[in-house]
């Protein structure tokens, strides 16, 4: 694994995100997510998983600058796979946690909300939801869909106007994540929680999971080509190609 390092306990694995400063969402590690997730699916010795970052750091969100120099098939292949990853980790049937070690907002925020239990560590700069909008950037539709389904449409959408960000102990008075705890915690909190999940015997585990998320379920279990369209249409956009190399230029400044 290139962006991905995994360590295996006695009967679950932890896996950590590892992909340069801060962890940007690109083609390598939304390729590496879903074969991870698609294996310990499958591996009768994995009982569950943590998705973890590295402390103050889960992930930045997209690697908006590799997105801006991305040829067309570039960019279906980067899509494909993520929205891949996210239809297979709210598919995953065992026990799921999502340690937030540090900021994960836009993209990074749908990635953990794909788990079943979340838990963030505290900071000033460790902060989570959607804020697309501060650069024009549209939010694909499924993406849209799985943030709507935690915040309702409503408290949803008046948040991505906002470009609204939170931190721990915000997010976890609007449901967003489950437990705020110091960053120093936040791996070892999530560690008990996935041992006690696993010691619900798992076929209880996982049909209660079928049960109780089966609206998000049936938010993902779509064909994503249509989407993809529609994304690979949006970034054609010559509005927000400029807007995509302002912001590429302000980088470089």
């Amino acid at each position: 694994m290139e962006s991905l390092k995994i360590k295996l306990k006695a009967n679950y694995a932890i896996i950590e995100i590892d992909n340069g400063k801060v962890n940007a969402i690109n083609t390598a590690l939304v390729k590496e997510l879903f074969t991870v997730f698609s294996n310990f699916e499958e591996d009768e010795n994995i009982k569950g998983v943590i998705l973890s970052g590295r402390p103050h750091c889960f992930s930045a969100g997209l690697d908006v600058v590799a997105l801006a120099n991305c040829n067309k098939e570039e960019l279906k292949q980067f899509w494909s796979y993520y929205l891949l990853s996210v239809q297979k980790m709210v598919r995953f049937s065992k026990p799921f946690v999502c340690a937030i070690t540090g900021f994960a907002p836009a993209g990074a925020t749908i990635l953990a909300l794909t788990a079943d239990y979340r838990i963030m560590g505290k900071g000033s700069k460790h902060v989570i939801g959607m804020h697309e909008f501060k650069l024009s950037m549209q939010i694909p539709e499924l993406l849209c869909d799985v943030y709507a389904y935690y915040r309702g449409e409503k408290e949803a959408w008046k948040a991505i106007q906002n470009s609204e960000l939170y931190n721990s102990d915000q997010a976890l008075n609007l449901g967003l994540v489950d437990e705020s705890v110091d960053v120093e915690d936040v791996l070892s909190q999530a560690e008990r929680h996935l041992i006690k999940l696993i010691n619900v015997h798992s076929p209880v585990f996982s049909l209660s999971k079928n049960y109780f998320k089966k609206g998000l379920l049936k938010l993902v279990d779509r064909e994503i080509e249509p989407m993809i369209q529609v994304i690979i249409r949006d970034f054609d956009d010559p509005f927000y190609k400029q807007t995509l190399l302002s912001f590429l230029q302000n980088l470089k400044k």
